[in-house]
């Protein structure tokens, strides 16, 4: 299992921008693939962003494109979620996930490690 840290969460207002980052460490951080989700007060976890292990090959729900932007830098085992244009409906907790898998995942429950979350707020 690979251990997960978010950071980079805060407060900004609509239209600002921020940048998550994801450390892990414990197994060699290119060998998995790596999800965001987000999960706001009263509502189910939501699906935001995969990477696969080179970072060739993304996908993002459909809330997110042409907005968010997920990356990583294995050689520093550290993903990325990079969010611009923000609404206030992106407000939530965000967790960085990872999987010791070939594909993609767009479903929490495909992954195995997670990390404690960091909450972003947008306001209007």
């Amino acid at each position: 299992q690979v251990q997960l840290v978010e950071s980079g969460g805060g407060l900004v207002q609509a239209g600002g921008s921020l940048r998550l980052s994801c450390a892990a460490s414990g197994r060699t951080f290119n060998v998995y693939v790596m999800g965001w989700f987000r999960q706001a007060p009263g509502k189910e976890r939501e699906f935001v962003a995969a990477i696969s292990r080179s970072g060739a090959s993304t996908t993002y729900a459909d809330s997110v494109k042409g907005r968010f932007t997920i990356s990583r830098d294995n050689a520093k085992n550290t993903g990325y979620l990079q969010m611009n244009s923000l609404k206030p409906e992106d407000t939530a907790v965000y967790y960085c996930a990872a999987d010791y898998s070939l594909v993609l995942h767009s479903t929490a429950s495909s992954y195995d490690s997670w990390g404690q979350g960091t909450q972003v707020t947008v306001s209007s």
